[in-house]
């Protein structure tokens, strides 16, 4: 069983797997940093200083001045800017791995194509066209 667990171990996709959820997880801390520190300030810029991390309705009693402040207050807030920079996050993230795949797929597609086909030599008759060759002389000669 022990062998069994290292052969499935050592295989190559699930290696790939591992590889690829790290470098996922690294991923998403620059583009969540991306969408805090670039893209939400431009957004911002555009909407006239909205930010959309502080967008959000209290759904209780009370007020607070943050997300942050009414969870620690223990009161329920409808938040829609986290939402929305969670939305931002997939579709940057969602575009960045499809371009990746379309790289990775094109130069494995170029990697696979043959360079040049060689030329077809011409060999002459085949041993079938020779003994049917011999098959019909025979016949006339009879």
């Amino acid at each position: 069983m022990i062998n069994e667990f290292k052969d499935f171990i050592a295989k190559g996709n699930v290696m790939d797997m591992a590889v690829g959820i790290i470098i996922g997880a690294a991923f998403t801390a620059i583009v969540t940093s991306l969408v805090g520190d670039l893209i939400n300030p431009i957004i911002a810029l555009f909407t006239g200083g909205i930010d959309f991390s502080g967008w959000f309705y209290v759904l209780g009693d009370g007020e607070c001045a943050s997300v942050d402040a009414c969870a620690e207050a223990g009161i329920s807030v409808f938040a829609i800017g986290n939402f929305l920079m969670a939305v931002i996050n997939f579709l940057i993230i969602a575009f960045v791995v499809f371009m990746l795949v379309k790289t990775v797929n094109r130069i494995k597609a170029a990697a696979e194509k043959p360079d040049e086909v060689a030329p077809e030599v011409e060999t002459g008759p085949s041993e079938l066209d020779i003994l049917i060759e011999i098959r019909d002389a025979l016949a006339k000669q009879a």
